[in-house]
C-alpha cells in the first residue's frame, strides 16, 4: 500500500512541473492573488478528476486479464515515458473561465477541465491498474499534483522559473520507463 502512495506520489509530482495544468495554476495566481481559494479549488479538482480515473483503472482490472493488463500497463508507462518529453503549452481556452463562479469555482471548474485527458489523469488510471489500492493511489497522485501546484501558487513565477524543468521530466520519463519495463518483465506483479 504504502509503495502505491509513494509511486503514486513521486511520479505524479515530478510528471506535473511544468505541465499545462502547473502553467494553469500561474495563471490562476497571478490573475486572482487569493491563494486559499486557487489552492482549495485545485485540491478539489484533482479529488473528483483522480478519483474517476483511479475508479476507470480499478474497473479495466475485472475486465483484463493479469496478463494482457501487464503488457497494456507495461506498454502505457513506457508511452507515458515518451509522452513527459514533450513540452506542454497552456491554451488560450482553458485559461478562460467565468468570473461568477468566484475563485474556488473558477479555479474548480478550470482545473478539472485541464486535467481531462493530461498526462497525470492517464498515470492515475495506470498506477490504480497497476497497485489495487485505490485509496492510497487517488492520495499519492492529489498529493503529487499539490506538491507540484502550490509552491507555485504560493511562490509564484520565480519558483517556476528556477526549476530545470527539462531535467525534471526526464526523470519522471525515466521513471515510467523503468515502471513500464519492470511491468513488461513481470516484476512487481
Amino acid at each position: 500500500m504504502m509503495e502505491a502512495f509513494l509511486v503514486s506520489t513521486g511520479i505524479v509530482a515530478l510528471a506535473e512541473i511544468g505541465d499545462k495544468t502547473q502553467l494553469l495554476a500561474l495563471l490562476l495566481a497571478a490573475k486572482f492573488r487569493k491563494p486559499v481559494p486557487i489552492v482549495f479549488g485545485i485540491l478539489v479538482a484533482t479529488l473528483v478528476n483522480h478519483a474517476l480515473a483511479g475508479a476507470i483503472g480499478n474497473w479495466l482490472m475485472t475486465l483484463i486479464s493479469p496478463h494482457s493488463l501487464r503488457w497494456i500497463l507495461g506498454i502505457s508507462f513506457i508511452a507515458m515515458a515518451g509522452w513527459m518529453l514533450i513540452p506542454d503549452t497552456l491554451n488560450d481556452e482553458t485559461a478562460r473561465f467565468s468570473e461568477r463562479l468566484g475563485v474556488f469555482g473558477a479555479t474548480f471548474i478550470a482545473f478539472f477541465l485541464a486535467e481531462m485527458g493530461d498526462k497525470t489523469q492517464i498515470a492515475t488510471v495506470a498506477l490504480a491498474a497497476k497497485y489495487h489500492a485505490y485509496w492510497w493511489v487517488i492520495a499519492g497522485t492529489t498529493l503529487g499534483v499539490m506538491l507540484a501546484n502550490a509552491p507555485v501558487i504560493w511562490i509564484g513565477d520565480k519558483a517556476a522559473k528556477a526549476l530545470p524543468i527539462k531535467l525534471v521530466h526526464r526523470i519522471a520519463a525515466g521513471v515510467f520507463a523503468i515502471l513500464g519495463v519492470s511491468a513488461l518483465v513481470g516484476i512487481g506483479s
